[in-house]
């Protein structure tokens, strides 16, 4: 009996040797040519290993890269995307030959003219940026500054539209040479503009001089002069022109019902007068009649006969006489109401032009707080200094700012902060004197003028309207509310500019903001 032949290991416990030779030996039984690739099969089978998945050609990968070379250049913009569309075609038929001669090409118009790397692919992001920032500027921002120029708007607005579509060394040639034209020509125009502006500026300033010069009685009319006169000798600054133009329509408005007023007025008192001069002429031509009547009761008298005539001629004496006594007497009330309209006329005429004086004198309080603007500042300096120079006397001003201002507007509203400014002005004019001005520099900060003061006075003064506001609280929404301020004070040194001695007030007035707030500091 027969011994029986054992099983066949599992491939989980044979090692590598034994299967190996058992690959060799199905080789041989299947009578399989032991090549690498079939002792490998024969291996995995034994193994329990799948078969890895067969290694592309390389002919196809190649197809691949080509292909996506000519879909990424066929999505560029500019004309190298006309070249990947063909490169495209020819991959789809396998048009190898036709690949090659558009390749060549490709390279021969662009790659040898050292076209950058990005002109064949996707633009680098900060680089799109850049394109679009430079077409919206020539597009959209230039045009607007070029109204006037039809024909740069039209440069400018075409460049715009080529910068989006350039690519090349030849078309970013073309467009750096139209915008440095575009560049000159916009220079060129910008003086034009400039010089144009200042030759208004200087007509303008000869008509409101000349203005000046016409007038007989411009009392009326200096606060609109002065203030534009103000404005164009500076730097011109939209707001304040703005500004300037809001308040001296209001002024002009309210001046114009004025002066219509006053012009009734006065036509109202050459009424009165003409009237007056009539009445004179009609008591004169009574009067006259009168004495024609006396000489004819003279004749009369002489020519009577008897005592009956000389009744009769005496009755028409006496009766004559009563009758220009009574219009003598009508003529002197006519006359004293006359006079009384007249009197009543010019105490109208006053009252009108002094509110027109007012109404000029707008132009240079500031609106909200009632103090001078920096135009009535400057006004007044330059009268006080001239005032101090000539009399050698002492002159000193007082730069404060409201501590915490921001945080104020920030908690209670702009409202309240417009409140606490008012209310600080009106403390500082019941505290000093009455020759003392306080104007608005700028903001929360205010500017005290004290002619005839010493700088310890003055330092004095200013903790004197500190005080004064630690004892009347301003209130809102009947909430009280401690207002301090910070606060630098400068004597004038003789002929001291403004600007300079403004410069040390406000040094001063940082100090004492940067020593706690709340403090006086005298400058150096």
């Amino acid at each position: 009996m027969s011994t029986p032949t054992a099983p066949a290991s599992s491939p989980a416990a044979m090692n590598p040797a034994e299967i190996a030779r058992e690959a060799f030996r199905r080789l041989a039984t299947r009578r399989i040519a032991p090549t690498p690739d079939a002792y490998r099969a024969i291996y995995d089978e034994i193994a329990g290993t799948p078969p890895a998945p067969p290694a592309p050609s390389p002919e196809s990968g190649a197809v691949e890269v080509l292909n996506g070379f000519a879909k990424r250049l066929s999505e560029t913009p500019g004309e190298v995307s006309e070249y990947g569309r063909r490169l495209a075609r020819a991959a789809r038929t396998g048009d190898w030959n036709g690949y090659t001669q558009a390749l060549t090409q490709l390279q021969d118009r662009h790659l040898r003219r050292n076209t950058p790397v990005m002109a064949l692919g996707a633009e680098e992001p900060d680089t799109r940026l850049l394109r679009e920032m430079l077409a919206r500027s020539l597009s959209f921002a230039l045009p607007s500054l070029l109204s006037g120029s039809p024909a740069l708007v039209a440069e400018a607005e075409s460049m715009g539209a080529a910068v989006k579509t350039a690519h090349g060394e030849s078309e970013l040639q073309d467009l750096a040479a139209r915008l440095k034209q575009l560049c000159f020509q916009v220079e060129l125009r910008g003086q034009d503009g400039a010089e144009e502006q200042q030759l208004l500026l200087r007509l303008f300033k000869l008509l409101l001089d000349n203005v000046s010069g016409l007038l007989d009685d411009d009392s009326w009319m200096r606060g609109q002069i002065a203030a534009v006169q103000d404005l164009i000798s500076g730097p011109l600054d939209a707001r304040a022109l703005e500004d300037a133009t809001r308040s001296l329509k209001d002024v002009i408005i309210k001046q114009g019902h004025l002066k219509h007023g006053l012009a009734d007025v006065k036509s109202t008192m050459k009424n009165m007068m003409m009237t007056f001069i009539d009445r004179l002429g009609s008591a004169a031509a009574a009067s006259s009649d009168y004495h024609e009547k006396l000489g004819g009761f003279s004749e009369r008298i002489g020519r009577a006969g008897n005592i009956d005539e000389l009744n009769a001629v005496l009755e028409e004496v006496l009766r004559e006489t009563r009758h220009a006594q009574d219009e003598a007497l009508a003529a002197r009330d006519r006359m004293l109401a006359a006079h009384r309209e007249v009197q009543d006329a010019e105490q109208r005429i006053r009252e009108l032009e002094a509110e027109l004086q007012h109404m000029s004198e707008l132009v240079r309080e500031d609106q909200l707080t009632g103090s001078l603007n920096r135009r009535g500042l400057d006004d007044v300096f330059e009268r006080e200094s001239a005032r101090a120079d000539r009399r050698n006397m002492p002159l000193c001003v007082a730069l404060l700012d409201l501590d915490n201002f921001k945080k104020l507007n920030d908690t209670y509203g702009h409202l309240a902060g417009d409140a606490a400014l008012k209310h600080l002005v009106k403390v500082v004019r019941d505290t000093l004197r009455s020759m003392d001005v306080i104007a608005r520099f700028g903001g929360e900060e205010f500017l005290i003028l004290l002619p005839e003061t010493t700088v310890d006075a003055a330092a004095a003064a200013m903790v004197r309207v500190q005080r004064e506001l630690t004892k009347h609280f301003f209130l809102h929404d009947n909430e009280k509310m401690l207002i301090t301020f910070s606060c630098g004070v400068a004597l004038r040194l003789p002929n001291e500019e403004q600007a300079s001695l403004m410069a040390r007030a406000d040094r001063a007035m940082y100090q004492a903001k940067n020593s706690g707030k709340n403090r006086v500091v005298i400058a150096d």
